[in-house]
This record gives C-alpha cells, structure tokens and sequence, in this order.
C-alpha cells in the first residue's frame, strides 16, 4: 500500500512540473483529478497573455477534453506586431499540448477579425468527446491600442 502511495504522490508531483503553470486546484482525493491553470504569452503578440484552464486526470492515459481560455491585452500591441500573424479565417496555432497517447491534442488558434479589429484565440481539443468537440473562446479587442485602425466613413 505505501508503495501505491508513493507512485501516485511521485506521479503528482511530476505532473505538477509546467513552467508556466500559475494555478492548480484538486478535484478531490478520490478523483484523481485537478484543474490546471497555465498562461500562454502570444510569440507574435506579446502585449497579449492568455489563462488556459483544463482538466488533468492523473495516472490516466488521457486526459478530459473540457478546458476554458481566457485572453487580455497586458502590454502595447503594435501594428507591426498585426503584419506578422495568419490573417486568414483559419488563423494559425499558437499553443498546442498533447492530452492522450491516443492522439488527442488541445490547441489554442489564433484568429484575426478586421472588420471588428478583434484578436479570437480559440482553444479546443482535436478528438471527439461524447458526440462533441469541446471548445472555448475568449476575445481581445484592438481598440484603445497602437493597432487600432478607426473606420473610414464614405460621404
């Protein structure tokens, strides 16, 4: 019994090892899960920090789709900054994190709206979980930053 003890202590605290891990809250001793919260600083955005929310089930061999992604503006954003990043509908990955051995990848994707001069990053999960994708979104809006391109106005 001490030893079962100790693999799941060892298996704990190696998993708990996320540089950029901020936050870890337990689900419960008999669940064997926690919520890991880590940042995501944009490469291309820097003045952008992301909070990515999931589930880990330690000692399993994947872990739960479900995940939550919150993003802000915490330093300047520049227009150069805009010319580096995919402006197409599909945007680019910007963070990517295995979650099973059986080839299910958590992704966080980046994708530029012009017209409402808003930055999406939408994280989601690239296998099927009970009939459905799981997804989260979260929005930074440009305005009040140096990219910010007021409207033109047709007379």
């Amino acid at each position: 019994m001490k030893k079962i003890l100790f693999a799941i202590g060892l298996a704990t605290l190696l998993a708990g090892c996320s540089d950029n891990e901020v936050g870890d809250v337990s689900l419960g001793m008999f669940t064997m899960k926690d919520i890991k919260i880590s940042n995501l600083d944009d490469d291309k955005i820097p003045g952008i920090t992301c909070h990515i929310a999931s589930v880990e089930a330690n000692l399993s061999l994947s872990d739960p789709s479900d995940s939550s992604i919150s993003c802000r503006q915490t330093g300047d954003i520049t227009p150069e900054m805009l010319a580096t990043i995919d402006k197409s509908k599909s945007g680019e990955v910007v963070f990517k994190k295995s979650k099973s051995i059986f080839f299910k990848t958590m992704k966080v994707r980046r994708i530029y709206d012009a017209d409402n001069q808003t930055l999406l990053y939408l994280s989601y999960t690239t296998k099927e979980t009970e009939g459905s994708f799981k997804h989260s979104l979260s929005t930074v809006p440009l305005w009040g930053t140096k990219a910010y391109q007021a409207p033109v106005v047709q007379p």
